[in-house]
């Protein structure tokens, strides 16, 4: 039965409708008709059938998918005209622009009653900043975000505004930039479009329009020839003009919107701000940022200003401690660098209970992540409310402390996170760690990243340049910052040589530190004697230096056993013994087999904490060889810790070393920086370590940061530190560099990485420039100073009365340049002349050479000696002048440099009369070719004599009169100029630069003379005036060069890794973030080459597990002996992912970062493809140890970092819409989260 098609409703039918209700005969009115569709239908039935249950789904799939005739294969036209039927719906274009309702601009408020609180009336209030979200605002005003964004923020988020950065009020931006989109209506809007710079003209022209006046002052830096045209009324408008109205450029830093001298531009600030703030808005000019606090005088009323303290110890504080309390409570940031054992975390404690009074939150972040997982063990139990997130873990993210290592902290920053609302304190642990090259710039952009509203506390381990690295961060971020350092430590240490390796000699240990700091050399010499006793008569008496510093293995075990015997006798453990290699600690713990340093309590104890610790453990993982091997040792009071130790084995050490039933310990040196366990006693199995380069000796720096473990504060008197001389005594130097020498200075590691270029693009109000220019490698750059400079010479060259440029003196500039260029291509040349023998021939004794100072013009003089410096060297010569012109004084009108274009020779008017002078080299404008025969101490001493009073009037002695004369007649048969040397032809200098110089030289000299300028008569007053003004626009350009980017000494950098981002379309060419930028901005090492990966679907083929495989190079870093055996597909995966590295090194190279495509490739490494790709796929941990021959520790962490890098590459996949792509990482995370790989750390249980 064919439907009957009803015309749609009309605007005079009424919107009623009847529907029939099944079979029944009951009918009902419909009153209101879906909009926009015709009426409804006028049953629900097919007429009379029954009502059946029949499943819509099934009736549906049966009519379109399963109906032949539906879908013909044949008759395709008929299909497609049903289809439409079916599907012809009217197109509604509206529906496609779907607009959010736009904010409410105002609110209601209550107005109550102020003595009991009634509710009176209410009132509308209007709302500002209602349109600002996280999308489109750095301020902190803007509307929270979604709550499953506001942990982590997102991408697409703006940050918050860091602090420092903002040179402008809200209010003071908002008058701005009225003013610079001034549009005006009057003129040129029809030809300019607002907000372009230019654009084109349609009217038709008669005549050319006088072009508007320009202003002078803005070209000044740019154009120094045109500078001195502007006369000086004009100049005066300019500047009142100037203080007006400060037009601004549109820009889109707030960082350019920064109007230097702010003062002008805003005579009334916003009263808003409270005057709390305005003393740390603007310290005085010569203030300091940095203020260290002196600890030395007791902190007597401590409890008289703090009667109530957040939080309470039950001992009693330090001096440096109640400082730093002190500082906190005024809510000032502070940098504590305090000697290992000190008690920095008590800085950390209070801040963590102030923030759970004031209801804020506190941010403390680590370097390591086993840092991380203790701290939030030692919190939890002091404070409750905290909590933890690292890469692979999350824990109670809504707490008042969260715990996170530096990366997280600075994800967040970057994608707006809501929690930095409300953080009042960030707590940097071991700063030291910003020396680390890779990691290290992480914590600089931190620091700049974090806005106003945070105070930071700095923890870090005592570094000589505290003052001056928190004056770095005082000045980025506009606020005081107090240094406070202790001076000792407080368990002093005791440093020793140790040379005994057997039951005879277990007791030859010499001091050689005490604890005061004194190095005693009687100690030195005492364990070098007790070392040669024992070598061999053989060995002295050839005098073989025994040097080599590699030992046998039985060798290095007596020297263990004889030590751990030793220092048991006096009860001088725990021990850790640091080693510089893991096999070697390794090989040192097994070779104490004999060794049992525990009681049968304390075995009871081991036994039962590692049962219960390793209980979570599947069956199987619990047999692994490197577990049982470090039962067995633990019982015996004996253990290993590096970075191949299993992540759980290694906590189970830590604790039970805390709890002092590990005796001895060998540890590498991750364990003295990650971890904060001291120790009694700490062994030096040896003082070198191989840096990933070669091997050298410990920096002082590195031996104080694991000495430092020595010493338990409250339980050892002093802490001992042994150094073992197992081959011989180290060289007596290199111990004294190393124990006393000064720590390693904080150096900025601060580098451009793409995240943080492309972070910074996709926002628009922050520049990487900015970011640049506040990093801590360019700290040397004192801006604040150069500005006030600049100031000063801007006002100074407005002052100077404008240059004559009429007529004659129309071309002055164009001489001064010429001038000024001849002058340096002319020192430039005597210089070479100096430094080269011939010259320094020709410059002799008895050489006719022509003299222009302020004092002579021309003169020609002849020299009588040489001074014998290499510097500054002078010439005494003797000078010809007028009578009356012998003093040095002279008249000094002549810095025209007249010389310059006037050849004449200088010959005396009246009487000749001679001056005998010391002369510079920039004096002796030339080097004539003449000679003449002298006698130079003849002369020198008749001059020097008749300079006394008595003898002044004397006659010239004969020696003089003889050589004056016979200058006077060089002077007067070449008047118009005299032969002088050529450095090429006669002094033979075939350097490129003193033949080019040369020349240039030439054609300088002879343009001079073309200039009209010099025959003006008030030529040489206007020529003063030109290069007073000169000099000081010279200084603002310099000035004005050191305080632009243009100065920064990564911007050719950060030119070529634009170019990069642009050649491989991350960004466009006018720098704006485009789809491959944002999906690399999720991704935190090795942006470049996943998001390549990712885009050229390299992992699309792959199966989960084998794309877990394959990212294992981006996190594996090691070298392997074993060939991994792989599939065909990964086999191509892997080479695919080469040629993908190969093209971005080569592109990098081409676009000039000096980085070759080979060390780009190098970078990652496939020794690990196959054990992740067995681990996916579910093969015991125990199989996939013998796969390799990489340690346990270092496969496991490898798997966790992996785990990371695929939750990146999932939210990629997201951002590009390969749901597949996204659910593929998701299942290859899964595979790989299991069993051992994946316990959950014992701190955090």
């Amino acid at each position: 039965m064919e439907r009957i098609i009803v015309p749609p409703a009309g605007p005079m039918d009424l919107p009623l409708s009847l529907l029939e209700m099944g079979c029944s005969g009951r009918f009902e009115l419909i009153t209101h008709p879906m909009p926009g569709q015709p009426l409804p239908p006028q049953s629900t039935l097919p007429h009379g059938l029954p009502p059946t249950s029949l499943s819509l789904e099934t009736e549906v799939e049966k009519q379109f998918l399963r109906d032949p005739s539906w879908l013909p294969i044949h008759d395709t036209d008929f299909a497609f005209q049903k289809f439409l039927k079916v599907s012809q719906r009217d197109v509604k274009v509206d529906s496609l622009l779907n607009c959010t309702p736009s904010s409410l601009h105002s609110g209601l408020s209550v107005v109550r009653d102020p003595t009991t609180g009634m509710l009176l009336d209410f009132t509308e209030v209007l709302l500002e900043d209602t349109g600002l979200s996280a999308k489109n605002s750095l301020s902190l005003h803007r509307q929270p975000g979604p709550p499953s964004e506001s942990l982590r923020g997102s991408n697409t988020n703006y940050p918050f505004l860091p602090g420092g950065m903002e040179e402008l009020s809200l209010d003071q931006i908002k008058k701005k930039s009225e003013l610079e989109e001034d549009i005006d209506f009057e003129k040129d809007l029809l030809q300019v479009p607002p907000g372009l710079k230019a654009g084109m003209d349609f009217t038709d022209k008669e005549a050319k329009i006088a072009k508007a006046e320009v202003n002078l002052l803005s070209l000044l830096s740019t154009m120094d020839d045109i500078t001195v045209l502007q006369p000086e009324e004009e100049e005066k408008e300019e500047s009142k003009g100037n203080k007006e109205a400060p037009k601004l450029p549109r820009t889109n830093s707030l960082e350019d919107l920064g109007i230097k001298d702010t003062v002008s531009s805003s005579p009334h600030p916003e009263k808003g701000k409270d005057d709390k703030s305005k003393p740390k808005e603007k310290p005085a000019d010569d203030k300091k940022w940095a203020i260290p606090v002196n600890i030395s005088s007791p902190c007597d009323d401590f409890y008289k200003r703090i009667p109530n303290p957040a939080f309470k110890w039950p001992f009693e504080l330090d001096v440096f401690q109640k400082q730093a309390i002190l500082r906190l409570e005024a809510h000032d940031s502070v940098f504590v660098a305090a000697h290992t054992s000190a008690g920095k975390t008590v800085v950390a404690e209070y801040a963590i209970a102030l923030s759970q009074k004031h209801m804020t939150r506190t941010i403390y972040t680590s370097p390591i992540k086993a840092l991380s997982n203790q701290k939030f063990r030692d919190f939890k139990t002091t404070f409750g409310d905290v909590g933890l997130l690292t890469g692979d873990v999350q824990i109670s993210p809504e707490s008042s402390c969260l715990i996170m290592t530096t990366e997280i902290l600075r994800s967040m920053l970057y994608n707006g996170s809501e929690v930095i609302r409300d953080l009042e304190w960030v707590i940097f642990d071991e700063v030291h760690y910003i020396n680390d090259a890779e990691r290290g710039v992480v914590w600089e952009e931190v620091l700049i990243m974090l806005p106003d509203h945070v105070s930071i506390i700095l923890l870090s381990a005592t570094v000589p340049n505290a003052v001056e690295f928190s004056e770095w961060i005082g000045r980025i971020k506009k606020r005081h910052i107090y240094v406070i350092s202790t001076m000792k430590r407080p368990v002093p240490l005791e440093h020793y040589l140790y040379t005994g390796n057997s039951t005879k000699t277990q007791k030859e240990m010499f001091l050689l530190v005490d604890p005061v700091g004194n190095f005693l050399t009687k100690g030195y010499y005492a364990a070098i004697d007790a070392k040669k006793e024992r070598t061999s008569k053989h060995s002295q008496s050839f005098g073989t230096k025994n040097t080599s510093h590699n030992t046998s293995a039985s060798q290095d075990r007596s020297v263990w056993l004889t030590l751990l015997h030793f220092l048991s006798q006096r009860q001088q453990t725990p021990v850790v013994a640091f080693t510089f290699s893991r096999t070697r600690c390794d090989d040192n713990a097994r070779s104490l087999d004999s060794m049992d340093m525990t009681t049968s309590i304390e075995k009871a104890e081991i036994h039962s904490f590692f049962q219960k610790s390793l209980s979570r453990l599947r069956g199987a993982d619990r047999q692994l060889p490197q577990i049982l091997l470090m039962r067995d040792l633990l019982k015996r009071g004996v253990a290993v810790h590096h970075s191949g130790i299993l992540p759980i084995l290694k906590e189970v050490i830590e604790m039970l070393f805390s709890r002092g039933l590990v005796k001895v310990l060998f540890a590498t040196e991750t364990f003295a920086m990650g971890v904060n366990m001291p120790a009694r006693t700490v062994v030096f199995d040896s003082i070198r370590k191989h840096d990933g380069t070669g091997f050298r000796n410990l920096l002082p720096g590195e031996y104080i940061q694991m000495a430092g473990r020595a010493g338990r504060r409250g339980l050892d008197a002093t802490g001992t530190v042994i150094i073992l001389c197992k081959a011989g005594v180290h060289e007596m130097a290199d111990l004294h560099v190393m124990m006393l020498g000064k720590p390693t200075v904080l150096q900025s590691q601060f580098r451009l990485t793409y995240t943080m270029i492309l972070n910074l693009l996709r926002v628009e109000a922050l520049r990487v420039t900015d970011m640049m220019r506040r990093s801590f490698s360019e700290n040397h750059r004192d801006t604040q100073a150069h500005e006030k400079r600049i100031s000063q010479l801007k006002q100074m060259v407005s002052s100077l009365p404008a240059p004559d440029t009429d007529g004659q003196l129309s071309d002055m500039l164009s001489y001064y340049h010429t001038v000024t260029e001849l002058r340096t291509t002319t020192a430039a040349l005597q210089r070479a002349i100096l430094e080269s023998v011939n010259g320094l021939k020709a410059l002799s004794v008895g050489r006719v050479v022509l003299v222009n100072n302020k004092q002579h013009l021309n003169a020609l003089g002849v020299i009588l000696q040489v001074s014998s410096a290499s510097v500054n060297r002078t010439f005494t010569a003797l000078v010809l002048c007028e009578k009356g012109n012998e003093e040095a004084e002279g008249q000094g009108t002549n810095n025209a440099f007249p010389h310059l274009f006037n050849r004449a020779l200088f010959i005396p008017e009246g009487p000749c009369s001679h001056t005998v002078q010391k002369l510079k080299l920039e004096d002796i404008s030339a080097i004539t070719v003449k000679t003449l025969k002298v006698i130079p101490d003849r002369i020198i001493d008749n001059y020097s004599k008749r300079q006394q009073p008595r003898f002044r009037l004397d006659p010239p002695g004969q020696a003089i009169s003889t050589a004056t004369q016979e200058l006077l007649r060089l002077a007067e048969a070449s008047a118009a100029g005299i032969a002088s040397l050529d450095p090429v032809n006669d002094l033979k200098l075939s350097s490129v630069d003193v033949v080019e110089g040369t020349m240039r030289h030439r054609v300088l000299q002879d343009s001079l003379q073309e200039f009209n300028c010099i025959h003006s008569p008030t030529f040489a007053e206007q020529f003063a005036r030109v290069q007073e003004r000169m000099k000081i626009q010279e200084e603002l350009d310099t000035l004005l060069f050191l305080v632009s980017d243009q100065s920064l000494s990564l911007l050719p950098e950060y030119h070529q890794r634009i170019k990069v981002l642009q050649s491989l379309q991350y960004v466009d060419s006018g720098g704006a973030v485009q789809l491959k930028g944002r999906v690399a901005c999720q991704i935190s090492s090795h942006e470049l080459l996943l998001t390549e990966l990712l885009f050229e679907n390299v992992l699309s083929p792959l199966a989960p597990e084998e794309s877990a495989a394959l990212l294992s190079c981006l996190v594996f870093q090691q070298k392997t002996q074993v060939e991994p055996h792989i599939t065909s597909t990964l086999q191509e995966g892997i080479d695919k992912v080469l040629s993908v590295a190969k093209r971005i090194g080569e592109l990098q190279r081409d676009c000039g970062i000096p980085q070759t495509a080979e060390e780009f490739v190098g970078q990652f490494k496939f020794g690990l493809t196959e054990v992740v790709y067995c681990w996916a796929r579910g093969m015991p941990f125990a199989e996939i140890a013998q796969l390799t021959d990489v340690q346990e520790g270092t496969v496991v962490r490898c798997i966790q970092r992996l785990d990371e890098v695929l939750k990146e590459v999932r939210q990629a996949a997201r951002i590009v819409g390969d749901s597949v792509l996204g659910s593929k990482m998701e299942k290859a995370s899964l595979a790989i989260r299991r069993d051992i790989v994946f316990t959950a750390s014992l701190y955090t249980h």
